[in-house]
């Protein structure tokens, strides 16, 4: 089997680890600004980092990027972060200059019950002057349009024996303001016409990675202060606005496994976290 010609295709970007960004995003989730120049930042917050520099005229009817210029196009307009792992070797310091290396890696084509879907592979490298501080293996799915009525997947239910339990009420403006911090302009997560109507979805989305870095951070909340080596992040089924949610977890061993939950108990995500 030949090798897709995105295969291998590689980027770097540069940023600068600002402060004035990590603040506004302690205050899209509420927190008292407390970070300082310096301070480590906080874990899978480097989404507000190194986004691509868009054109409005470059972006789809969708609000995303058109694929073909890094991302592959594979002919299927539907594209959705499935999780990944992340692994972290030495701090990200807010106020440093960094750069984010992307490289795709494996690309495959399926037919599944919902249709034709493929599945890329990227590698995200962030480093500083030191070396690298972290590094993202993500998964994105693409899929096909929606097709008029058809039957919504049926999601599992989520484990009902955890032991640290937090309500999260999602609202328009988290959405949007987390939308603007990470520069990304895809219209599930702030058009509910759009979301409704074009993507089938019953309300606003809630975007992947802010499930996944609550669900982290709370995490972290109950790991007795223990420094995080990894996460395995697997999304399950998706998060609608303003229906609250659940981040939810236990004990798994040396680990933690940490869950999201709808209101009606269907499992939307899981992150399992490894400690130094």
């Amino acid at each position: 089997m030949s090798l897709h010609p995105a295969t291998g295709r590689s980027e770097t970007a540069e940023d600068r680890i600002d402060l004035r960004q990590a603040a506004h995003m302690q205050l899209t989730l509420d927190q008292e600004p407390t970070l300082a120049e310096g301070d480590t930042l906080p874990a899978f917050w480097h989404y507000l980092y190194f986004n691509p520099q868009i054109r409005a005229s470059a972006l789809a009817a969708d609000g995303h990027e058109r694929l073909g210029r890094f991302l592959p196009d594979l002919g299927l307009p539907r594209r959705m972060w499935a999780g990944g792992k992340m692994e972290w070797h030495r701090p990200l310091k807010i106020g440093t200059r960094a750069t984010k290396t992307s490289t795709i890696g494996d690309i495959t084509l399926k037919s599944g019950r919902s249709g034709q879907l493929g599945f890329v592979t990227v590698t995200h490298d962030i480093a500083d002057a030191g070396g690298t501080c972290l590094t993202e293996t993500q998964n994105i799915v693409y899929r096909e349009p929606p097709a008029p009525g058809a039957p919504k997947a049926n999601a599992p239910k989520a484990p009902q024996d955890g032991v640290w339990h937090r309500q999260i009420k999602p609202d328009p403006v988290l959405l949007f303001r987390y939308s603007a911090l990470i520069f990304y302009g895809h219209r599930i997560h702030y058009d509910a016409d759009y979301t409704r109507d074009v993507e089938g979805y019953p309300g606003l989305v809630i975007h992947g990675p802010l499930t996944a870095t609550l669900l982290i951070g709370f995490g972290q909340e109950n790991a007795g202060g223990r420094s995080l080596r990894a996460a395995h992040i697997r999304a399950v089924s998706p998060l609608f606005a303003p229906d609250p949610f659940y981040l939810e977890g236990k004990p798994d061993g040396d680990n933690l496994l940490m869950w999201a939950r709808s209101k009606d108990g269907r499992l939307a995500m899981t992150v399992t976290l490894e400690f130094e």
